[in-house]
């Protein structure tokens, strides 16, 4: 049995996995924008989750959601899945939000951010974005493709965690739209294998994933230099640098 924490599981693919885990018998910690949004996993509640609060679009409120995990204890897993599509939340939630809180939660077993195809029609270049939310600078697939980096930059530096990316699909959820092609479940099936699945395939680090299989992400993903261009870009925003384990500078320097 494992405990998981997912963000974002008011709703959508977030919720679908929180309700599956439960199902099987694992321990979750659901994670709700604000009080007023606690109705719609009041089931899940009286079903044994636990549940933090905190807007993710604001800097000191993820950082109240971290504090709120790490009372509860350790997790075995994190599955990175609160995200909107557009608007000048796009990096606050998609990307500052899984970067602080991979900071600052006690480090888990396993991690697990959301990707999407459209991460491969990201810029692979960080100037000028605005992480604080205050303009717009950034689009989906910018924000995409910076998740995606940051799942690979984790499993690079932290070898005793199994850090992966998933592309869920176009599944029918409010960010998807009723129209949307893919089975939905099969949009959340990934992440809760790869947060609990003693599946040997499930226990590697540093995939691109959809639908269980691996892929090959956008080639930025997996460029040191640019990983590490990420991680510092947003160490200096957050002020709360990722704990450093076997990390190496991409000019090959110890």
């Amino acid at each position: 049995m494992a405990r998981v924490f997912i963000t974002g599981s008011a709703d959508g693919l977030g919720l679908a996995a929180a309700q599956t885990l439960l199902e099987d018998g694992h321990k979750v910690v659901i994670h709700a924008r604000s009080t007023s949004r606690l109705a719609a996993v009041r089931d899940l509640l009286e079903r044994g989750a636990e549940v933090v609060v905190g807007d993710l679009s604001d800097l000191e409120e993820t950082r109240d959601v971290a504090a709120q995990v790490n009372r509860l204890g350790s997790m075995d897993g994190v599955i990175h899945n609160a995200g909107v599509i557009s608007g000048p939340a796009v990096l606050p939630v998609n990307v500052v939000a899984p970067y602080l809180l991979t900071a600052l939660i006690e480090r888990p077993r396993r991690l697990i951010y959301l990707s999407s195809s459209m991460h491969r029609g990201g810029r692979a270049r960080l100037s000028g974005m605005d992480w604080s939310g205050q303009r717009t600078t950034g689009s989906y697939s910018d924000s995409k493709l910076f998740v995606t980096t940051l799942a690979i930059a984790v499993a690079r530096i932290w070898p005793d965690v199994l850090s992966n990316a998933v592309d869920p699909g176009w599944v029918p959820t409010k960010m998807g739209g009723p129209r949307a092609p893919d089975d939905l479940r099969l949009g959340h099936l990934t992440q809760e294998w790869l947060a609990t699945s003693d599946d040997p395939q499930a226990l590697t680090s540093g995939g691109y994933w959809h639908h269980q299989r691996r892929a090959e992400p956008a080639p930025a993903v997996h460029d040191q230099g640019f990983q590490d261009e990420l991680l510092d870009a947003l160490a200096r925003f957050t002020a709360s640098p990722v704990p450093q384990q076997n990390r190496r500078s991409s000019r090959g320097e110890p």
